[in-house]
């Protein structure tokens, strides 16, 4: 029996490495594509001069996403594996505008503040016995009204509103990435003797983490980020 349990546990640590390394691949296509766009005028200057553009792609990335979330089951494996890592190519390409605002040095120093918030609150998912699914469930919920109030803004133009949504932003986050990792574990035990299943189930909780990671970094960078000089 103690041979069982352990090559279960086992078998689950494999598969959260594995969620793991997809989302930590995603972030490095993003954060290298975003860096590359940034250096070229005539990737960057198409994105901020044709509104057109960056509507397309947006367009593109909630269907990349919508694909992934409805149809992971019917999609092969690495099928799914590329549309993940086309939804980092193109989120790389609108986030690149990030390196045009900001200091790489601010960048980088919020980035290391995103990966040690988001790595205990991980670590925090994965070994807590208590069960988070009410607080996921209210910071989802918070999470619908952070995406009103932000609309709302874009009406406002308040930049003290603009740092309370933040804020909100980074809490929202920050609970989220310990529900999603408990959530993706629980899945994981569930399918532990479907490897297929698992595999696609390993795409999808990287880019729920991915989305967790990355909007985390977001709103802590409208904190930390240090604009450059016009």
């Amino acid at each position: 029996m103690q041979y069982v349990e352990f090559s279960l546990e086992e078998r689950i640590s494999t598969f959260i490495y594995r969620v793991f390394g997809f989302m930590a691949v995603a972030l490095a296509i993003t954060a290298g594509t975003a860096y590359y766009v940034s250096t070229v005028p005539s990737l960057y200057t198409r994105l901020l001069d044709q509104p057109m553009t960056l509507f397309v792609i947006l367009l593109v990335q909630i269907l990349l996403v919508v694909v992934l979330s409805l149809f992971i089951t019917k999609l092969p494996f690495i099928v799914a594996a590329l549309i993940f890592l086309a939804y980092a190519v193109s989120l790389g390409y609108t986030l690149s505008v990030i390196f045009l605002a900001y200091t790489q040095t601010s960048i980088f120093a919020t980035f290391l503040t995103t990966a040690t918030m988001f790595g205990a609150m991980a670590l925090y998912g994965y070994f807590t016995k208590t069960d988070l699914s009410t607080i996921g469930n209210m910071a989802t919920m918070a999470l619908f009204g952070l995406i009103i109030g932000m609309l709302v803004n874009l009406w406002l133009r308040s930049s003290m509103f603009e740092y309370v949504m933040s804020a909100i932003g980074v809490v929202i986050f920050t609970l989220l990435t310990a529900y999603d990792v408990q959530k993706i574990k629980q899945l994981g035990q569930q399918l532990i003797a479907q490897r297929e299943a698992m595999n696609k189930v390993a795409i999808l909780g990287a880019l729920t983490l991915y989305l967790d990671f990355i909007n985390l970094f977001l709103f802590l960078l409208r904190f930390m980020g240090q604009k450059k000089e016009q």
